[in-house]
This record gives C-alpha cells, structure tokens and sequence, in this order.
C-alpha cells in the first residue's frame, strides 16, 4: 500500500469525506440534497467507522464518519475503514479529505498509519483467489493534513508499520516454515541496513552456557534451538538498556503432555511474543529511536519423540536454580528463564519487559480485548498500560504475592513448572518473576488472547494482529526518550 500526502483532490480514485456526528459536512452538502438523501436512505449518522456509498454525477464517494470528537482513536477508525471497505472492491485509488475533519497532524498522520497497517494481508499460499478477492487498492492519498503530518508519518510511523508487518508475517507464516532457525533468518533479513545489530546463539553455545531450561523443551524437536539477539544503541554511550524478551515457540504441540488435536494448529502462532519483539526492534531502529535497547527472542520447538522432555524431569537453569517439570506444556516460562538470566548477565538492564503467549487462563479471565500485565514496579506497570491505551495494544494489571508464590514450590526442585489450576496465569508469572534479579524493574505481558484474532478490527483483518510493536515502541519512545 503506498500512502501519499497532497493539498489538493487528485483527478482519480474514490473520494472519502469524513463526516462526523449526524451532522452534513460541508462538502456532503456540495454534492446536493441528492446526497443527503441517499446518507439518510442507508441509516447513515456519523458514529466513528460507519461507512456510506455515495454517485453524485456517477463518481463514487464514500462517506466515513468519525463520531463526535476528533480523537485519535476515530482517527484510525477513519483509515481503517477506508481500507476494508475498498481493498478488494476493485478500485485502485483513495483520497481521503481531511480539511474539515478537526483532526491535528498527529491524529491526520495516524488516518495514514491505519490505512497502511489495515491494507496487510497474508496471501502467499493463496493460489487460487478469485479476481474480486484480490486486493486492487494500491493507494491511499491524505488530502488537506495540516502542516507537520505527511513528515511524521514517514519519520515516526512508516517505521512502524514495517515492524508490525514483520510481527504479522512471522506469526501468520506455517510452523514447517517458521522454525527456530528460519525464524531467525527471516529477522535478520528483515532488518538489514537498519543498524541493529544482529547474533544468534545456536545449541551448543547455549548448552555451554547452561541453559537447561530452554534448551529441556527443544530437546523433542529435531529443529535446533535459536537465541535471537537485536542490540540498538541509539542512546547516551553507557546507559544501561531496556531488555526486551520474547517467548518463541515457534510450534508447541505441549510435548509428552501433547494438546487435544482440536485448535492444535493454532499453536504456530505461540511465537507471538518474540514476534513482536522483533517487529518492536525493527520499528525502533527503523526510526532511529535515542535509546539503547535490546530484544532477545528465545526461540524453540515443542515436540514429542523418543527424545522429549518427560514430566517429573529435573532441569538446571542457566541461574543454578532447579525445576520440577510437573507439564512440559508449560514450557514457554521455562524458555523466558534462561533468556532473562542470560539478557541480565550479558546486558545489566534497568528495565526487562518479556511478552509471551504464556497461559490460556489469561484468555480465560481476560478474553480478546487485554493482555495481562504483571510486575514488580507499580511505575513501569503504569507506564506500560499507558503506553497500551494510547496505542490500542490495551494491558490489563494482575497480581502477584507469596501466597500465589509458594504454589510453585517443589518438593524436590528448587520449584516447579506448574502450580494448581486456579490462578494460573499468576503462578506462570510467580515463576518468571524468580529469575529478575534483585533491583531490576520488570514486567511480564501475557499477550495468550492478542495475538490472533477471529475478528476484523479497524487496524487488522481476522488473524496475525501485531499486538505487542506499537506498545513497545510507544514505551521505550515515552520512558527512555521522552
């Protein structure tokens, strides 16, 4: 999808006049009575993202309106809708007029940012799409921004875009084709000539370092275990960065505690959090953010074979510390453990923040609207569910204590990889939480309920959303460069 900025209507395409409320605006009111009509024929009355179809003179116009407020959030409603109604509608052109519509070059840069993230779409295995479901909208023009938007767009969220199009494209890619090895090629790839730098500890590196967490659920998988490391330094020389960490499991079938066959294939996408650490990287170097950051993506397969972890094993963590592996379907925390002791050693950061598709009681208690937050630090939780609510990518905050703490200790292990059933979204980050070391701000996204979506929503078509890149770019942009 190309975006353009221009001060004037181009001579093609589908014009799209923003109307907010009930009431006319003044360029429905140039098309005639005619048009007010035909808006009031098709129960048309302004509320944010409701679409109408207009033909003055037999020239398409589509009427969107924008609610009662300019905001930002009706500002992404306009552009998204714009795109799903005209993607596949045949039409290759759209000039959005925005010179009435209230909205500043912050919400007019963010029409453009929608429209851009609401035009992806994963047909790369599609070989048969009939010519009215293939996509024929190729560009979408801002007409009327005030001064100031056309540049943010291209410095602040064109980057952005790109980062949330990795996410969605790991995330939607089949498990044969992303795997540990290929989802780290694919990054690197990706970000070349952004100025991240990029490494990747195979098995025996991590082996050597004692990483007997992780690399005890990969061990099932004839695919080899990745630890995917992106570095920006965009900050002062010697600050110490914000870590973030990814759970990467690029296919969890749950190993010897196998899942139900029914949804199973639903779990290529238990990657999602290192997928949006990666995109979260790109779209921060992508815009060269004045801050040191680092994402590492652990990354692994879940497998049963003759060689796969059993329940009731024994591992050692990178950190010394024992697990009794209760499920080896609870694995994604066990490869978060030895991430985050590694990113600790390597790094000393001020801040961890580890985002993965960790527990479906999250789902449970949450459904498809939050993610879950956890942390040590009430500070960084409420910058964290700030960032959230200004970008859409919303976090909801949980519990933590020694009471839901001592559910996870083993009798025979320094802990266990499961507590009971009740609270286990909270036992899940009980036990992330004892491998933060002491002093270190962190915080634990469990984004189980974001990361796939059955639904069309004004930025996304039903499937790989992107949770996770606008939220972190949002906070490494608020905390480390506001």
């Amino acid at each position: 999808m190309q975006i353009r900025f221009s001060d004037s209507l181009p001579d093609r395409g589908v014009r799209v006049i923003p109307v907010r409320g009930g009431a006319a605006s003044g360029a429905i009111a140039d098309l005639g009575a005619d048009a007010a009509a035909a808006l009031r024929a098709q129960r048309f009355e302004g509320e944010s993202g409701a679409t109408a179809d207009l033909y003055p003179a037999g020239k398409r116009v589509l009427a969107i309106g924008i609610g009662d407020k300019a905001t930002g959030e009706a500002a992404e409603k306009l552009g998204g809708a714009v795109v799903a109604k005209l993607l596949t509608s045949g039409e290759s052109e759209a000039a959005i007029e925005l010179s009435d519509s209230g909205f500043d070059a912050e919400d007019s840069a963010r029409v453009a940012l929608a429209a851009a993230l609401r035009a992806w779409r994963h047909d790369r295995y599609r070989t048969k799409l009939k010519d009215k479901q293939k996509p024929s909208l190729a560009t979408v023009t801002i007409v009327g921004a005030p001064a100031g938007a056309a540049k943010l767009y291209e410095e602040r969220y064109a980057p952005l875009v790109a980062g949330v199009e990795l996410t969605r494209e790991l995330v939607a890619e089949p498990p044969n084709i992303i795997y540990p090895e290929s989802f780290a090629k694919r990054v690197r790839e990706s970000v070349e000539g952004t100025g991240l730098k990029v490494r990747v500890l195979g098995q025996a590196e991590m082996t050597a370092l004692g990483m007997g967490a992780l690399l005890g659920v990969a061990q099932g998988s004839v695919r080899e275990p990745q630890l995917l490391v992106l570095e920006w330094n965009g900050g002062a020389d010697g600050t110490p960065p914000i870590a973030l960490v990814g759970k990467g499991v690029t296919f969890d079938t749950g190993g010897i505690s196998i899942k139900p066959a029914a949804g199973m294939e639903s779990m290529k996408w238990d990657m999602g959090g290192a997928g949006a650490v990666a995109g979260a990287m790109k779209a921060i170097a992508g815009r060269k953010a004045k801050a040191n950051v680092v994402g590492i993506c652990g990354l692994v397969e879940n497998m049963p074979d003759g060689n796969a972890q059993r329940p009731g094993d024994v591992v050692t963590t990178m950190d010394g510390q024992t697990v009794e592996v209760i499920n080896t379907d609870a694995e994604g925390r066990l490869v978060l453990a030895d991430a985050i002791t590694w990113v600790q050693r390597e790094y000393k950061p001020r801040v961890i923040v580890d985002l993965a598709t960790l527990t479906g009681a999250m789902v449970i208690a949450l459904g498809h609207e939050y993610a879950g937050i956890f942390s040590n630090d009430d500070d960084l939780a409420l910058q964290l569910i700030g960032a959230g609510d200004a970008t859409g990518d919303k976090l909801w905050r949980q519990p933590l204590g020694d009471a839901y703490d001592r559910l996870i200790d083993s009798p025979i292990a320094d802990m266990k990889n499961v507590g009971p059933r009740e609270g286990g979204s909270i036992t899940a980050a009980q036990f992330i939480k004892r491998f933060v070391g002491d002093g270190v701000k962190w915080a634990h996204l469990d984004i189980a309920g974001m990361a796939w979506s059955d639904k069309d929503c004004p930025t996304w078509a039903k499937g790989a959303t992107g949770y996770g890149v606008r939220l972190l770019d949002r906070f490494v942009e608020d905390v480390a460069e506001g």
